[in-house]
């Protein structure tokens, strides 16, 4: 079969998506639960304009139950639930070798709630190592918010947030995903957040696969302003990378194309003139998306400006792609 038959053969229906999406797969790093998989120092700005530094610690663990089309974030997953108490110890081994903070992310590659990647039982050690901290930051599929959540809080001493990934606003494109989610069961559990005291923050695609690249900007901004329009305090925006096997062979088929740096920058900008929460954009291994190599390093370091002072600024003018 051709690469364009291949992804043009695209299933309909969940199961089979799950089936060609895994069947696409490279194969997994090698990960271990006694450790996270990175952890690193950051800075953020918050919602009172202050830079903080924040604690970021990907957690090893099991992955999530959804195949997503676009995730290669199970690379550095497990096939099973983690052993009792690994989730503290990675924990507890990432802070020992990060410099004090007064934010921590749990990133996880799926969702802090879902009990086959991190069990409930250990919420409270879990919480125990957060104690020193003002506000946690944890991820999870919209699915998964539920009472756990108002449990976990209630064992924090300092704010929860919970990040969601709202990918795009544009129904048949989220639909295609295979995320299992709608519209609607995002805005229900952007609902529940709120009703739990609990502020969220969205991530949203950049031109995702099947969504045409000269809409990419229309929908980023559009996704952006619907996750605002819910309680999102934050939005994410992130470029969609191929590499995970199945966006490769849609790539073949002509169904997806990376953005270009320049369709990042537009839609950074048009996210930020909303004036209606924090934007920031992804800026990890921008050079995939750039087609100069002479400007690409004032673009990025602009793009990194954007997200630390939250303020629009003129485009980088480059005499060799203007910019492209």
């Amino acid at each position: 079969m051709s690469h364009a038959a291949d992804a043009a053969a695209y299933p309909s229906r969940t199961a089979e998506r799950d089936r060609w999406i895994v069947r696409r797969r490279p194969p997994r790093n090698v990960v271990s639960d006694d450790r996270p998989y990175a952890s690193f120092v950051e800075d953020e700005v918050d919602a009172s304009g202050t830079i903080r530094r924040v604690a970021t610690i990907f957690l090893t663990n099991r992955e999530c139950p959804y195949r997503c089309l676009m995730c290669d974030l199970w690379q550095n997953t497990l096939e099973h639930t983690v052993r009792a108490g690994a989730i503290a110890a990675q924990i507890d081994l990432a802070l020992d070798g990060l410099p004090p903070t007064t934010v921590v992310k749990l990133y996880n590659s799926g969702s802090f709630f879902d009990p086959r990647a991190i069990p409930p039982e250990e919420h409270p050690g879990i919480a125990s190592r957060l104690a020193r901290f003002e506000r946690a930051i944890v991820e999870c599929h919209p699915a998964f918010v539920g009472p756990p959540v108002a449990r976990f809080r209630d064992l924090l001493p300092g704010e929860l947030e919970v990040a969601m990934g709202l990918e795009t606003a544009n129904p048949d494109v989220l639909e295609r995903l295979n995320k299992r989610m709608t519209l609607d069961s995002y805005a229900a559990a952007a609902s529940t957040l709120r009703g739990f005291g609990v502020a969220s923050r969205a991530f949203v695609l950049v031109q995702p696969p099947f969504q045409p690249a000269e809409d990419a900007v229309d929908w980023a901004v559009r996704s952006a302003s619907f996750a605002f329009d819910h309680g999102a305090g934050a939005v994410s925006l992130i470029p969609v990378r191929s590499g995970n096997g199945a966006l490769d062979a849609l790539a073949a088929a002509g169904t997806f194309e990376p953005p270009t740096l320049a369709t990042v920058e537009r839609a950074v900008d048009g996210a930020l003139a909303l004036g209606r929460g924090r934007v920031f954009a992804d800026t990890w291994d921008l050079e995939r998306f750039s087609r100069c190599p002479d400007c690409l390093p004032a673009r990025a370091e602009r793009l990194r400006r954007l997200n630390d002072s939250q303020r629009r600024e003129p485009a980088v003018a480059c005499a060799r792609c203007s910019p492209g």
